[in-house]
């Protein structure tokens, strides 16, 4: 009896762990994005707990534009108006990000994009992991004196 809760219970992780749908996570890059960590190919990681400049990610169809932007305390950003555009397209079961630019080309592959956070890797193998940017919120001082 205990061999089939044993094969049961690895049924079940196996089909857990199936790779996301990549026509789903197009719907979630959309947005304000903050870098956490970036994984090196070494496997070294490194963390960001502060960030000045996020990526403002726009998708519209298979195509969108990423730019940096600056987030400001009275809730607005301040961008340079650089923006990097690319092309959504889905190969080998994955979401791929492709840019051009005058200077260079190349690809990121999403591996996970949810609502609140974002891990793609790029052409280094260098695993960057994003949550979604929270303005910044500043309680009021009490007028209870």
């Amino acid at each position: 009896m205990n061999y089939k809760l044993a094969f049961l219970i690895v049924i079940l992780s196996i089909a857990s762990c199936e790779k996301p749908d990549p026509e789903a996570q197009k719907q979630n890059l959309s947005g304000y994005w903050e870098i956490k960590t970036v994984k090196m190919p070494d496997g070294e990681k490194r963390e960001f707990n502060i960030n000045t400049v996020i990526d403002h990610i726009e998708v519209k169809g298979d195509s969108g534009a990423r730019t940096k932007v600056s987030p400001r305390f009275d809730g607005t950003f301040r961008t340079n108006g650089v923006s990097e555009n690319f092309t959504l397209k889905i190969e080998e079961d994955s979401l791929r990000m492709y840019y051009k630019t005058p200077f260079n080309e190349w690809k990121e592959t999403v591996v996970l994009a949810k609502d609140s956070t974002l891990t793609v890797i790029n052409r280094d193998n260098k695993i960057y992991t994003y949550s979604k940017f929270k303005k910044f919120e500043f309680e009021k001082p009490s007028t209870n004196n």
